[in-house]
């Protein structure tokens, strides 16, 4: 996997702006023959009272390029999901008699086993029954090689992101192949206090869960997935609708999706924020720069890679 062009880089104390002329340069990997070569995507998620926050992601990472979805949500809405988005498989997961999911894995085994990239937290609406998933989901990894980066990419949103903190000493099977998407008070949570800077915070929450992180514009990688310090990237694009209902698991979905195609986490990280941003810019100025809604966001990612040259 291609490592971020040299001359991408800002001043050697700041960060790597990621610009279109940077993206060019870092292309995504080539289509492949069939729908097999570009990656499967399941997302975990979905509860009765929030479907939406799935099919959003779901459909944001094939519209990134992913060849297979699979969506694992409530068993109540399952169906409803599998008619919204006939792209996808839809499988229903046991839930409680509030329709949160529940952690109970033996349906979705086999795709857990043929995932590219795991997506979990879209639309998870019990913070003690997402940390209980987790928890089964890493007990399932337990086996293998602690540390492994040849499993699936793992990427954490929302109520699975709230959940982390109290399993950091069971992160083993995941680490060096996390990717974050937190917003700036879910980085709060990650880091059990305040964040007052957010590019050094970011960076200590990349090393703390030795993971790739997305956050408001910018993108930290940890030390030793490409160099021996920490790497900081900045999106130089993006608008302030974003900040609207459901833009956020479109990012999640969209960095899972090219991530499934076989780029580096920060490759996936640094293209699916710039995409989310620049499809934003996009709507603005097509629809007004408030009121355009998350899900025409994924829409616009197919012409925005076209013009990257990928």
């Amino acid at each position: 996997m291609r490592e971020i062009p040299v001359s991408g880089r800002g001043e050697s104390s700041g960060p790597t702006l990621v610009t279109p002329s940077l993206l060019r340069e870092w292309p995504l990997p080539a289509p492949g023959a069939d729908k097999y070569s570009r990656g499967s995507v399941l997302v975990v998620g979905g509860a009765r009272a929030t479907p939406g926050a799935a099919l959003l992601a779901g459909t944001a990472a094939l519209r990134a390029g992913a060849g297979k979805l699979t969506l694992a949500v409530a068993e109540s809405v399952a169906v409803q999901l599998g008619v919204a988005i006939p792209e996808c498989g839809a499988i229903g997961l046991p839930e409680t008699g509030q329709g949160s999911v529940r952690p109970e894995l033996e349906g979705i085994s086999s795709y857990l086993d043929r995932a590219d990239a795991l997506l979990v937290g879209p639309g998870l609406d019990d913070q003690d029954l997402a940390g209980e998933l987790l928890e089964a989901l890493l007990k399932r990894e337990g086996g293998g090689d602690a540390g492994s980066k040849e499993g699936a990419a793992v990427v954490l949103d929302a109520y699975a992101l709230g959940a982390l903190v109290p399993l950091e000493d069971q992160l083993d099977p995941w680490r060096g192949r996390l990717i974050l998407t937190p917003n700036p008070t879910e980085a709060g949570i990650l880091l059990e206090r305040d964040v007052d800077d957010l590019e050094k915070d970011l960076a200590e929450i990349s090393q703390r869960f030795d993971a790739v992180v997305s956050c408001q514009g910018l993108i930290t990688q940890p030390p030793g997935l490409a160099s021996d310090e920490a790497e900081l990237y900045k999106i130089t694009t993006g608008y302030g609708g974003l900040g609207t209902s459901g833009s956020g698991d479109v990012l999640a979905g969209a960095i899972a999706g090219l991530r499934a195609r076989g780029t580096s986490g920060a490759q996936a990280a640094c293209w699916g924020t710039h995409l989310h941003a620049a499809a934003a810019d996009r709507l603005a100025s097509r629809l007004g720069p408030l009121g355009f809604l998350a899900r025409e966001l994924a829409d616009e990612l197919p012409a925005l890679m076209l013009e990257l040259g990928t």
